[in-house]
C-alpha cells in the first residue's frame, strides 16, 4: 500500500512538472502579434492566451519556479524513501523522458490549444510566485527589453503563400495563391516589364484623317482605344475611343484627328513600379497610358497589362480569340 501510495504521489509531480515543461515551450512559441491577429479575428483561444504571452517574462519565470518546485519536490520524496543515487537516477530518467522531452513533444505540436486550456494555471502559479517572479521578470524586461515585431519579407511571405498550394488543408486555392504572389511582386515589377513595345502598337499621327480606310484598319486590330502621337514620338495628344465612332459616317465625312473628340492621357516613366502605377492611373483617369523614356515615348500599357500581372496570365477577349484563328 505504501508503495502505491509512493507511484501516486510522484505520478501526479511528474505530470505537475510534464504541464509546466510543456507549457513553457508552447507559450513561448507563440508570436504575439500572430495572437493579435487571431484575437482580432474572433479567435477566443488566442484572446485568453494573448495578456498572457505580451507579459512573457512574468509568465515564463512563473512557470518556471513552478516547474524546479515539481522537480524538487518529486526528488526530495524519492530520496526519503530510497537510496539518494536510485533516487537520482530515478527523478532524472522520470523527469527528462516524462517531465520535459515527452510534453514538449506534445504540447508544441498543438501551441495555442495547451496555452489556452492551462491559461488559469498559468495565471494563479503567476499569483503564488509572483514575490519572487516578478522581481525577476522586471529585471528581464530591463535588461532584454520589449519583444520587437517580427515582420516577415516579401520572399518570405511569397513562401508562405507558396505553401498553401500543397496539401487540402488551405482554405486558398491554386488561382488565390497565384494571384496573391503576383501582387507580392508588384514593387519589384517596373512599367517596362509589362508595357507593349511602340513597335507592336497601332497608333495614328496627329495630322491623320479618319475616312473609311482608317476607320476599316482600325477595326481589323481589334483595339478600342488609339493613342495619338506627333511624327517623333515625343508627345501625346490623346486617346479615340471606339465607341466615340459608332454614329460617325466616315464615308461621307472625313474628319481630321486632331478635330475628333480626343480623350486626355498623360505619360508615365518607364521605371515606375506597377504598384505606385496603380495610384497614377486613378489619377490621370485613363484606361490607355503611354510609356516614356528620355522623354521619349516608347510604348504604351493599359489596365488590361495590370491586371494580367497581378493573375499572372494573359487575359483573352472576343478580338484576341478572332485574331488567333
Amino acid at each position: 500500500m505504501q508503495y502505491i501510495y509512493i507511484i501516486l504521489q510522484v505520478a501526479i509531480l511528474v505530470a505537475a512538472a510534464a504541464i509546466f515543461s510543456g507549457l513553457n515551450i508552447s507559450l513561448m512559441s507563440l508570436s504575439v502579434d500572430d495572437l493579435k491577429r487571431k484575437a482580432k479575428l474572433g479567435n477566443t483561444k488566442a484572446k485568453r492566451v494573448l495578456p498572457i504571452r505580451k507579459n512573457a517574462h512574468l509568465s515564463l519565470a512563473a512557470i518556471l519556479f513552478a516547474n524546479v518546485a515539481v522537480v524538487s519536490m518529486s526528488s526530495l520524496l524519492l530520496e526519503h524513501y530510497f537510496n539518494g543515487w536510485i533516487a537520482g537516477i530515478a527523478t532524472t530518467l522520470l523527469m527528462v523522458v516524462f517531465g520535459e522531452v515527452l510534453p514538449q513533444a506534445i504540447f508544441v505540436k498543438r501551441a495555442l490549444d495547451f496555452s489556452a486550456f492551462f491559461a488559469p494555471l498559468i495565471q494563479f502559479v503567476s499569483i503564488i510566485t509572483y514575490p519572487v517572479s516578478k522581481p525577476l521578470a522586471s529585471l528581464l524586461d530591463k535588461i532584454l527589453g520589449p519583444e520587437g515585431r517580427h515582420l516577415h519579407t516579401r520572399a518570405e511571405l511569397g513562401m508562405l503563400i507558396s505553401e498553401h498550394k500543397i496539401g487540402d488543408e488551405s482554405e486558398l486555392d491554386e488561382d488565390e495563391v497565384e494571384i496573391i504572389q503576383s501582387a507580392l511582386q508588384l514593387s519589384e515589377k517596373t512599367i517596362k516589364d509589362i508595357m507593349q513595345p511602340i513597335k507592336d502598337v497601332y497608333w495614328l499621327r496627329q495630322d491623320a484623317i479618319l475616312d473609311a480606310k482608317t476607320v476599316d484598319a482600325i477595326k481589323s486590330h481589334g483595339y478600342s482605344r488609339i493613342p495619338v502621337f506627333d511624327r517623333s514620338l515625343s508627345q501625346c495628344f490623346g486617346v479615340i475611343l471606339m465607341k466615340d465612332m459608332v454614329d460617325v459616317d466616315f464615308d461621307e465625312n472625313p474628319i481630321p484627328v486632331m478635330n475628333f473628340r480626343l480623350h486626355k492621357t498623360r505619360a508615365i516613366g518607364s521605371r515606375t513600379a506597377l504598384d505606385t502605377m496603380f495610384h497614377k492611373l486613378s489619377v490621370v483617369r485613363s484606361h490607355l497610358v503611354p510609356v516614356e523614356q528620355n522623354d521619349k515615348i516608347i510604348g504604351i500599357v493599359t489596365v488590361e497589362d495590370l491586371i494580367e500581372a497581378i493573375i499572372g496570365h494573359e487575359i483573352e477577349d472576343e478580338t484576341d480569340r478572332a485574331l488567333h484563328r
